[in-house]
């Protein structure tokens, strides 16, 4: 199966998100996204055509894993004290 290029990976346990892209089957991290203007930044930064418009507008281009678009932050473990 076919993944899409743009990789959103899961949110990790201190926040944010690994952003990734497959450009000729290789895969470059981009960086640790915390927000959506950070994905769109990236994307500008890797040369990908109007980045915001992917990204706000639900392209099938980009693979969110593991949470919903726009979620950055990490779920409060049973450990954290208050």
């Amino acid at each position: 199966m076919e993944h899409a290029p743009i990789v959103v990976h899961r949110i990790s346990p201190s926040g944010g998100r690994r952003v990734t892209v497959r450009v000729e089957g290789d895969e470059r991290i981009l960086g640790l996204a915390r927000s959506d203007a950070d994905v769109i930044e990236f994307l500008r930064r890797a040369g990908v055509p109007d980045p915001d418009e992917l990204v706000l507008g639900g392209s099938k281009l980009i693979d969110w894993v593991g949470g919903e678009p726009g979620r950055y932050d990490a779920e409060p473990s049973d450990t954290d004290i208050p």
